[in-house]
């Protein structure tokens, strides 16, 4: 897969494109894209993908938000899974938000040399979304190309959709949230030295430092999954505040405890997979009563992943 940082990097001829944020590359996300690479590699032409970082919402609110449900490495990853010829990874600027939708087309046809556009159900793009798909259909006159509108993407009678999705995992649904993006919801961070708690506890934990855009799911106890050295392994996950050792932090933590596993991670980058919920973050009266409901967690925890 050939991946390229702008839009003007590319050098393409007859290429089939959709285009858009598509943070989480979800259920519906990928109907759109597996459509697209199928009938682009029918056709024998490249199938492209034109997508933004950072994300839209964060320029246009012009602060920082955890609304990321994918990095972009993630995404890159996700899109060559699905077959995916081209990624196009385009900066996304108040400058590239204040620009027509013809300004925009006018380079998809001049440097990708764009012969298709798949888009979604609600796609819009240029200033104030005025690109709708009756603007891009009269576009497609003038930069000849074809405009393919894809159908929405239901499941459990629910209309998929990141927005969907982060709402499922601030309510800690993450087993829901999962059947909509046809994975498990990952946190992907850097394991940093915390102060040991876990290991005094007889339950070591590594310290994710988690950049602070990627969304984030409800405080609580999770049970999940991580790969460790190609290895798949089995963990519980604590998000949260720690309320029994009275600790103040702007942001909640993430803990985690790899089951059967010992061995030094400082330093390496792990993605966490949240499979279940198990409960809610609490205070404990004594380090006892906490000792006693973390090995309850583990054992609901192995119960869950052994099935």
């Amino acid at each position: 897969m050939q991946h390229y940082e702008s839009v003007q990097e590319a050098r393409l001829n007859r290429s089939w494109v959709t285009v858009g944020t598509f943070d989480g590359v979800h259920l519906g996300h990928q109907k759109i894209i597996r459509g697209l690479v199928e009938n682009a590699h029918q056709h024998h032409r490249p199938a492209v993908v034109v997508t933004f970082h950072p994300h839209p919402q964060l320029v246009l609110k012009g602060e920082k938000r955890s609304i990321y449900l994918t990095l972009p490495e993630k995404r890159l990853q996700l899109f060559e899974n699905l077959g995916v010829d081209v990624v196009i990874v385009h900066p996304f600027t108040r400058q590239v938000m204040e620009e027509s939708a013809e300004n925009f087309i006018s380079r998809l046809h001049k440097y990708l040399g764009m012969e298709k556009l798949w888009v979604g159900y609600d796609f819009a793009l240029g200033k104030n979304r005025e690109g709708d798909a009756e603007r891009l259909r009269q576009l497609g006159n003038e930069y000849q190309y074809t405009l393919h509108q894809v159908s929405p993407y239901d499941k459990d009678e629910k209309l998929v959709s990141s927005s969907l999705i982060r709402r499922l995992l601030r309510e800690g649904k993450v087993r829901e949230a999962s059947r909509y993006l046809g994975r498990l919801f990952e946190i992907k961070g850097v394991v940093v030295e915390g102060d040991k708690r876990g290991k005094k506890l007889g339950y070591p934990t590594t310290n994710l430092d988690v950049p602070q855009e990627m969304a984030r799911v409800k405080s609580g106890v999770y049970a999940c999954q991580l790969e460790i050295a190609g290895r798949k392994r089995n963990a519980v996950t604590n998000v949260g505040f720690r309320p029994t050792f009275k600790e103040q932090m702007d942001l909640p933590l993430v803990e985690t405890h790899v089951l059967d596993f010992s061995g030094e991670l400082y330093g390496k980058e792990l993605e966490v997979g949240f499979h279940t919920f198990l409960r809610e973050e609490r205070k404990f009266d004594s380090i006892a009563a906490l000792k006693g409901q973390i090995q309850r967690d583990v054992n609901r925890a192995r119960r869950i992943l052994a099935e």
